[in-house]
C-alpha cells in the first residue's frame, strides 16, 4: 500500500546557490496525490509545481522544476531521494523560496526526520513503472540507460582528473533499506576550480566547505573528510535516485550512469515516456512492494556517522 507522512515535518536551512535562509514544511497528502511543491511566498501566479519529469528544466548543477506560470523550485534531488528511499509516495512540500535547503549536503537530515516521525499506510495500492525494453541516451562521453529488471538497481561510474576522486564505480540493488543504509549520508562534492567558477557567477553562495560540501583540489581533500572512501560516486547514486523519482512512481528497472548528471537522467526519462512500448504501469504485488527502496526501513538503519 502507498504511504504518506504520519505528521507534518519542518526544516530550516539555506539554499546552496542563493545562500538565503529557507523554511520547508512537508505535509501528509492523500493517496494517489504524488509529490508536489508549493511556493508559499508566491502571491501572483500558480504556486503549485508537480515534482515530475516533464516539469524539469535543464540545469547542470541541480534538478529544477518549473510550472506553466514560471514558478520554480531548484535543488530538489536530495529531498526526492529521501522520499523515495523512505517509501513516501504522497506529500505536499511547502517552501518559502526558490531552492530546497541544502542541510549537510546529503539526504540524511531528511531521512532521519521522516523515519523518526513515521509513515501512515494508505488504502491505495502502489503502482510502479516497469521498464519493458532498454532505453539509452548519450551526450559526448557521458551516457545513461534503463534496462528491464525485477526491481530498481543503480550502477554508476565517475571519472575525474583530480586524483583525490579519480575513477569510482559502485552498484547497488536498491531493495528495501539499501538507500538508507548505503547512500543517504553521502554528501555533495565539487572541485576547487568549480567553486571558484560558480561563485564568480553568483552561485554556491550557501556552500560551506566541510559542512555541506566536500571540496577536492587535485590530490587532496581541501575541505571536509570522507564518510566513505567512495562517497563521491555514492552521492551521484543518491542524486540519480532522486531524479528517477520524478518519474512519478517507483521504477522497476536497472539504471546505469557513466559520467551522467541531472540533465542526462531527465533526458533518459523523457525518452522512456516518449516510447509507449518501453514501459508499463503495474500494480505492485506484496512481493514486489517488499523490494521497493523504502519499504520497511527503520531509523536505526541510518548510518551513525551522518
Amino acid at each position: 500500500m502507498q504511504n504518506t507522512l504520519r505528521s507534518t515535518i519542518r526544516f530550516t536551512g539555506v539554499g546552496l546557490h542563493s545562500g538565503k535562509p529557507v523554511r520547508m514544511v512537508i505535509e501528509p497528502a492523500s493517496a494517489d496525490y504524488g509529490i508536489w511543491f508549493r511556493r508559499v511566498d508566491v502571491l501572483d501566479g500558480d504556486p503549485m509545481i508537480a515534482a515530475r519529469w516533464d516539469n524539469v528544466e535543464q540545469s547542470p548543477l541541480c534538478t529544477l522544476i518549473k510550472n506553466s506560470s514560471g514558478v520554480s523550485v531548484s535543488t530538489i534531488e536530495h529531498i526526492m531521494a529521501a522520499l523515495a528511499g523512505c517509501g513516501v509516495h504522497n506529500a505536499l512540500i511547502e517552501i518559502d523560496g526558490p531552492e530546497v535547503p541544502i542541510m549537510d549536503g546529503s539526504s540524511a537530515p531528511f531521512v532521519k526526520t521522516i523515519l523518526s516521525r513515521g509513515l501512515q499506510e494508505q488504502t491505495s495500492p502502489i503502482r510502479a513503472i516497469k521498464v519493458e525494453k532498454p532505453i539509452r541516451v548519450d551526450v559526448g562521453d557521458a551516457w545513461a540507460e534503463l534496462t528491464p529488471a525485477d526491481n530498481l538497481e543503480i550502477d554508476f561510474h565517475i571519472e575525474f582528473e583530480d586524483a583525490a576522486i579519480g575513477v569510482q564505480q559502485h552498484t547497488l540493488n536498491m531493495a528495501n533499506g539499501t538507500f538508507v543504509r548505503e547512500l543517504c549520508d553521502s554528501r555533495t562534492f565539487c572541485r576547487r576550480s568549480d567553486v571558484i567558477a560558480m561563485q564568480s557567477n553568483g552561485l554556491a553562495l550557501g556552500g560551506v566547505p566541510g559542512e555541506n560540501a566536500i571540496v577536492f583540489d587535485g590530490s587532496k581533500i581541501e575541505a571536509g573528510s570522507l564518510r566513505r572512501d567512495d562517497e563521491p560516486v555514492r552521492h551521484k547514486m543518491l542524486d540519480a535516485l532522486g531524479d528517477l523519482y520524478t518519474a512519478g512512481a517507483p521504477i522497476l528497472g536497472a539504471y546505469k550512469g557513466h559520467r551522467a548528471g541531472h540533465a542526462l537522467t531527465n533526458a533518459l526519462l523523457r525518452k522512456l515516456f516518449a516510447d509507449p512500448m518501453a514501459y508499463s504501469f503495474v500494480e505492485c504485488s506484496e512481493n514486489t512492494c517488499a523490494k521497493l527502496p523504502g519499504m520497511g526501513v527503520r531509523l536505526s538503519e541510518v548510518p551513525a556517522v551522518a
